[in-house]
C-alpha cells in the first residue's frame, strides 16, 4: 500500500471535498421545505439545461461503465462496442416520449412511473408490478457502483470491505439530508474530473505505446490467437445478431430504468428535455473514446489483479501515469459511483413509497410522510446494494445486472407505449409481463457459460440453436422476452373487450401530455422560495 500513498492520498481528499459537497447541498437552491418528494426525490422540479445535462450524464454513464466497458473490449473484443450505439439510437427514441411523461407528470404531480401507469391505466394491481419491477432491476445496478470503487481500491492495495461500507455510510448520509440536489451538485464535479482524464489518456497514453496502429494491431494479435469464437477486432458472422440485439434492446431499457425517469423529471421545462436529449449524445463520444482503453491495455500488457477484469482500467492509469494524477482518475471513478448510486436509491425509495407505502400501507400519508418514508428506504436500499458485494460474487453481481435489463424491458408496454395509446387493456399487460418476465427468467436460465463453468444466468445472449434453428447466432434475451410481452400483451386485450371485461379509469386527458411550465395547470408544483406548495 506505501508505494500507492500518493494515490491513496489524492483519492481520499477529493472523495471527501465531494462528500463535503453533498451535504452543503441541502443549503443550494433551498426551498422552503425539503419535507416531500417533489423537493426531496425531484430537486423542486426546477432544474435547468446544464444541472440536467450533467445529472442525467452523471446518472446514466456510471462508474461501472467506466471500468466495465474498456475490460470487455480488453477480453472479448469488438462486442463490447455495443454500449457506444445504444447509447446513441437512445436520445433520439425517447426524445418525444420523455417530454409527454414530463408534461403530464407536472399536471398531475407524478413522481415515477408507476404513478403515471395507476393513473392511465386505473390499476393499482399494474402500478405495483412497475414499481416492484423497478425497485427488483435497480438494487443491482446500484450494487455494481460499488464494482468501479472495489476496482479502484484494489489497484491502490487496498483491501477488505471496510472503505466500501464507509464510503457508502458518506453517501448515504447526505442523500438523505440533500436528496436529489446532492447528486446534482456533486455530477459537476465528477463529469469534469472524468472528461479531463479520458481526453488526457486517449492523447498521451497512445503516444507512449507507439500511435494507433500498433495498438489495434497488438489487440488484433491477441484476438487472432483467442480460442473463442466470437473475438476480434470486427464482429464475425456468429455475433452481428447479438450485438444490434443487445445495443437496441439496451437502449429500449436505459430510459424505462426509474434513474433515468427521476433526472429528466426534475427539469425545470420540456425545452431543458429537448436540448439535453441532443446534447447527451456527447457522452456517447466520451464512451466510445473510454472503451479504446480496453484495446490501449492489451498493447501496453496490463494484466488484471487476479480474475478481476474490472480492475484492468485501473492497472493501466497505475502504469502509464505520474502517482498524482493517478491518484485523480482513480477518483473520477470512485466519486463516478457516488452520482448514480444516489439518483438510483433515491428512485427506487420513491417507488416504494409511492406505490406500496401510500397506495397499500397508509393513504393518507402527506408529504412530510412520504419523504420520511423516501428517506429511510433509501438507507435501507443503500445496505441492500453493499449486503450485494459483501455476500454474492462480484460476478455473480454482474449477471444480476444483465438480468436486470431483461426485466425492466417488461415495462415498456405500459409505461412508454402507455404515454402514446390507451389501446392495451390493464388485465392484457398484467398478462403481458406476467408472461414477459417468465420467458425472460427462462431465457436467462437456460444461458451457460462454458469458459467459467456456469450453467444458468450466465450472460444475456441466447443461443438461437435452443429454438430448433441450424444457427450458431446468439440473440439478447431481453428482446424475445418484450416479443413475448407484447404478443401476450396484445391478446389478452383482445380476449377482455371481446369479454366486455371491465377496465380501469383513465384520469389523464390528451392536452395533458403537452403543457409545459407556465401553465396555469402546474402552478401548484412551482416549489421556488415564496411558491405555494402542491395540493
Amino acid at each position: 500500500m506505501e508505494q500507492h500513498l500518493t494515490e491513496i492520498i489524492v483519492f481520499t481528499v477529493l472523495f471527501l471535498v465531494v462528500s463535503g459537497m453533498g451535504f452543503v447541498a441541502a443549503r443550494w437552491r433551498r426551498p422552503q421545505d425539503l419535507a416531500s418528494l417533489d423537493e426531496w426525490g425531484l430537486g423542486g422540479r426546477s432544474f435547468g439545461s446544464w444541472i440536467t445535462w450533467f445529472l442525467v450524464g452523471g446518472d446514466l454513464y456510471t462508474a461501472y461503465t467506466f471500468v466495465a466497458v474498456p475490460a470487455l473490449l480488453w477480453s472479448a473484443g469488438a462486442m463490447g462496442f455495443f454500449a457506444v450505439p445504444y447509447t446513441i439510437v437512445i436520445y433520439p427514441m425517447v426524445f418525444l416520449v420523455l417530454i409527454r411523461l414530463w408534461s403530464v407528470s407536472h399536471i398531475h404531480g407524478f413522481v415515477t412511473p408507476a404513478d403515471f401507469v395507476r393513473a392511465r391505466f386505473g390499476s393499482p394491481t399494474l402500478a405495483l408490478l412497475v414499481a416492484i419491477t423497478g425497485i427488483v432491476a435497480t438494487m443491482p445496478y446500484i450494487a455494481l457502483q460499488l464494482v468501479g470503487i472495489e476496482a479502484v481500491l484494489k489497484s491502490m492495495g487496498v483491501t477488505g470491505h471496510l472503505p466500501i461500507i464507509i464510503a457508502f455510510a458518506i453517501l448515504a448520509a447526505y442523500t438523505y439530508q440533500s436528496g436529489l440536489r446532492a447528486p446534482a451538485l456533486i455530477a459537476f464535479v465528477k463529469d469534469t474530473l472524468i472528461y479531463i482524464v479520458i481526453l488526457v489518456a486517449i492523447i498521451v497514453i497512445p503516444i507512449k505505446l507507439g500511435g494507433w496502429d500498433l495498438i489495434f494491431d497488438k489487440a488484433q494479435e491477441k484476438f487472432a490467437a483467442s480460442p473463442a469464437p466470437g473475438d476480434g477486432i470486427l464482429l464475425n458472422a456468429n455475433n452481428q445478431l447479438q450485438y444490434v440485439t443487445l445495443a437496441f434492446g439496451s437502449a429500449l431499457a436505459l430510459f424505462l430504468y426509474p434513474h433515468s425517469i427521476t433526472g429528466v423529471l426534475a427539469s425545470r421545462n420540456r425545452d431543458v428535455i429537448k436540448r439535453n436529449m441532443s446534447a447527451l449524445p456527447a457522452y456517447s463520444l466520451l464512451l466510445g473514446l473510454i472503451a479504446l482503453l480496453g484495446y490501449m491495455a492489451i498493447a501496453a500488457g496490463t494484466t488484471p489483479i487476479g480474475k478481476d477484469n474490472n480492475t484492468i482500467v485501473p492497472r493501466l492509469f497505475d502504469q502509464m501515469f505520474p502517482d498524482w494524477f493517478t491518484g485523480v482518475a482513480y477518483a473520477a471513478v470512485g466519486i463516478g459511483a457516488l452520482v448514480p448510486a444516489a439518483i438510483m436509491s433515491i428512485a427506487a425509495a420513491n417507488l416504494f413509497t409511492r406505490n406500496i407505502y401510500k397506495e397499500y400501507i397508509n393513504r393518507d400519508a402527506g408529504d412530510a410522510d412520504e419523504a420520511r418514508v423516501s428517506k429511510l428506504t433509501s438507507l435501507l436500499v443503500k445496505v441492500g446494494a453493499v449486503a450485494c458485494i459483501l455476500f454474492l460474487d462480484t460476478g455473480f453481481s454482474i449477471d444480476l445486472q444483465l438480468i436486470g435489463g431483461v426485466i425492466i424491458l417488461q415495462t415498456l408496454p405500459s409505461v412508454a407505449l402507455g404515454l402514446y395509446t390507451r389501446w392495451f387493456h390493464r388485465g392484457g399487460l398484467i398478462a403481458g409481463w406476467i408472461a414477459g418476465m417468465s420467458a425472460g427468467m427462462l431465457l436467462l436460465y437456460n444461458i451457460g457459460n462454458p469458459a467459467t463453468g456456469k450453467l444458468h444466468f450466465a450472460g444475456s445472449a441466447f443461443p438461437l440453436e435452443k429454438l430448433g434453428l441450424d444457427t450458431k447466432m446468439t440473440i439478447y434475451a431481453g428482446i424475445l422476452a418484450l416479443a413475448v410481452n407484447l404478443v401476450v400483451a396484445a391478446l389478452g386485450t383482445v380476449v377482455a373487450r371481446a369479454m366486455n371485461a371491465a377496465d380501469g379509469e383513465d384520469t389523464t386527458h390528451p392536452d395533458h401530455y403537452f403543457a409545459d411550465e407556465g401553465d396555469p395547470r402546474i402552478k401548484d408544483l412551482d416549489f421556488s422560495p415564496g411558491a405555494p406548495k402542491a395540493h
